[in-house]
């Protein structure tokens, strides 16, 4: 089992697996989209012969003060 990291703007990506995104009408939506996308992506990928890549990616929030 792998962990992608997915960031949610305006659509979801995965920093680790280029070019796989998603979008949606709603957050709930659009992350449904993006696991599909993430397997269907890793699915292709292995179709072809490439190899998968690892998760190297990891985010966390920085908290600072309000000015």
């Amino acid at each position: 089992m792998r962990k992608y990291l997915v960031v949610g703007e305006k659509r979801q990506r995965s920093p680790d697996l280029d070019g796989c995104v998603a979008t949606g009408k709603s957050r709930d939506k659009v992350e449904r989209e993006m696991q599909e996308a993430i397997e269907f992506h890793i699915e292709g990928m292995a179709r072809n012969g490439d190899s998968i890549p690892e998760p190297r990616t990891y985010s966390r929030y920085v908290e600072v003060p309000a000015l």
